[in-house]
């Protein structure tokens, strides 16, 4: 499925495949701020470009913007290709505009809430333009960091715009140009993955990448999965006002994670306003009166129809593998999986390193971010760093939170590891009692 974007930038078109790099919209100040930064028009390497380099970094989120300036930093020759926004899923479609908004539905809460705290809020409207442009602002604002000059004329490396793809083991190839390098990083990052449910190509929808670019709150919103990015975004858009529905084929929300954490953030949900729909498959969709979604769905065996003004698809992600020359690299991977990798994160070829979402199950930036640190002493010098010696903490930013490092409860049972469970409830801490916070419990 195409989404369409009728704008242009500077003469291009802002089209591109859903759940990949859809185009930045709309294009008010603040994204053009962004676009210059992170993906200019006319950009050029460097005129003193290297036609060998110490390391090629494909790929610049944040996995691939740290093995880069990271490798500069200690003087390795170094050049990054980037074929959409320098600054990856953090800055663009992840970490930055989510946590932008959920501080706005934080507001939202606290506001609706203010009376038992003896503050008169009679009415609280909100403005989700006003939401989103503020996203948009600081995304933009964050942006010089990222961006194609700062790597280039500030940390001295090679940025180049475009498609990058191996054409031997020790050669990239970017807009006809060829790079030779003695090591190189893949850091392609993962897609938001769209199921082949019957009709989903006949329906407008949104993935984590194009819900960025809404100026308006759809009345209905469809939430097609319940880990994270589903959970967390349902709970905004429930909170500024969308009437948000939750399907999800399985008994509980938040799989991964601890039931009792779940049952508490669903409790809360609910409470939010948001609709769950439990043990429920997708049949079909199709197109409704006025572009509306139109989903055919069945729950314990029950057939309902659930309409929908806005689709969020959020079933989870795939790595972006597919595309890049891996074949003409000897890099071996699998669709699903990944980059096949050794704990010292080389690749099937002895000089080929890869970092993040391509590689592994650990879709973190900060996961991305310690990987990196890790092939850059083993691929520049020599060293030992092991991918299963970082302990990799995560957290769903719900209300309330659930965080976790290391395995789970489940998993230890499963590996019939000897444990102990220590439960402390949040009405026995004397700070979240005086902050009215009292739902969850921290377990350990």
């Amino acid at each position: 499925m195409t989404e369409v974007h009728p704008e242009t930038w500077q003469g291009r078109e802002l089209t591109t495949l859903a759940g990949y790099h859809p185009g930045v919209a709309p294009l008010d100040e603040h994204n053009v701020k962004l676009l210059d930064n992170v993906h200019p028009i006319g950009w050029k390497p460097s005129a003193s470009r290297r036609k060998r380099y110490n390391m090629v970094v494909l790929g610049a989120g944040a996995g691939g913007l740290v093995s880069a300036a990271g490798s500069a930093g200690v003087g390795a020759k170094v050049a990054i290709v980037e074929k959409h926004l320098m600054g990856g899923d953090c800055l663009n479609v992840g970490c930055v505009p989510s946590k932008a908004i959920l501080r706005c539905a934080h507001v939202v809460r606290e506001a609706k809430n203010a009376a038992e705290f003896g503050v008169d809020i009679p009415n609280v409207h909100v403005n989700f333009g006003k939401v989103m442009e503020r996203m948009r602002t600081l995304r933009a604002n964050f942006s010089p960091t990222d961006s194609c000059d700062r790597f280039q004329n500030k940390l001295g490396v090679d940025v180049f715009q475009g498609h990058g793809a191996f054409t031997s083991p020790s050669t990239v190839e970017v807009n006809g140009e060829t790079l030779s390098f003695a090591t190189a990083v893949i850091a392609t990052g993962a897609n938001a993955r769209v199921p082949d449910t019957p009709g989903i190509n006949a329906v407008p929808y949104l993935t984590n990448v194009s819900f960025w670019n809404q100026t308006q709150l759809p009345e209905r919103l469809l939430v097609m999965g319940s880990g994270p990015i589903g959970l967390e975004l349902a709970q905004a858009m429930a909170l500024f006002g969308s009437q948000v529905t939750v399907i999800e084929r399985g008994n509980r929300i938040m799989g991964r994670e601890d039931p009792d954490a779940a049952a508490v953030v669903h409790k809360q949900m609910e409470r939010d306003g948001v609709h769950f729909m439990l043990n429920t498959t997708i049949d079909e969709f199709k197109l409704g009166t006025g572009d509306t979604v139109a989903a055919h769905v069945t729950q314990r065996g029950i057939k309902s129809l659930v309409v929908s003004d806005a689709l969020l698809v959020a079933v989870g992600r795939v790595p972006h593998v597919e595309g890049i020359g891996l074949e003409a690299a000897g890099v071996q991977y699998d669709l699903n999986k990944g980059i096949k990798v050794k704990d010292s994160l080389q690749t099937t070829a002895k000089h080929i390193f890869a970092v993040g979402d391509c590689c592994t199950m650990y879709k973190f930036t900060h996961a991305a971010d310690f990987m990196a640190r890790a092939v850059i002493r083993n691929a520049l010098f020599f060293g030992s760093a092991k991918m299963s010696e970082l302990v990799i903490p995560r957290a769903t930013f719900t209300e309330p939170e659930v965080a976790a490092v290391g395995k789970s409860e489940a998993e230890l049972l499963e590996e019939e590891v000897t444990f102990e469970v220590v439960k402390l409830e949040m009405v026995e801490v004397d700070r979240a009692v005086l902050d009215g916070a009292t739902e969850g419990a921290p377990v350990c």
